[in-house]
């Protein structure tokens, strides 16, 4: 996941309710939560693992320069800050694992984003 500073928990729930719906799959079925190094200390990122009782994964930049070749969107913004071509993306694949599939592309709220992969196990 990725997001704006100080976005609300609420709208990061939404935003990952709305990648489930897209995937068509149980949002009970998530795992963990995943999300770069930069947001690390995000409140609602935080708040959102708490919440859903998930652990919240926090990857480093090279994981995440490691993944980009298989996401499928590109931010300008991740590029940016992160030299990935998608945080929410290139996070879920890092720690998915290696042969991980995305279920569900880069979606963008309006201070959210959330991408959804598979691991091989799961497939």
């Amino acid at each position: 996941m990725g997001c704006r500073r100080g976005t609300p928990v609420n709208e990061l729930e939404a935003a990952l309710l709305s990648a489930c719906d897209r995937a068509r799959i149980d949002p009970a079925s998530i795992r963990a939560l995943a999300t770069g190094r930069i947001k690390a200390n995000e409140t609602g990122l935080i708040d959102l693992a708490q919440r859903l009782g998930l652990p919240l994964h926090i990857v480093g930049d090279e994981e995440l320069r490691a993944s980009a070749p298989r996401t499928h969107t590109i931010s300008r913004q991740s590029l940016a800050h992160t030299q990935s071509t998608s945080l929410s993306e290139a996070a879920a694949l890092a720690v998915a694992g290696a042969s991980a599939l995305l279920i569900a592309t880069r979606i963008v709220t309006k201070r959210a984003t959330c991408a959804l992969a598979q691991s091989a196990e799961a497939q």
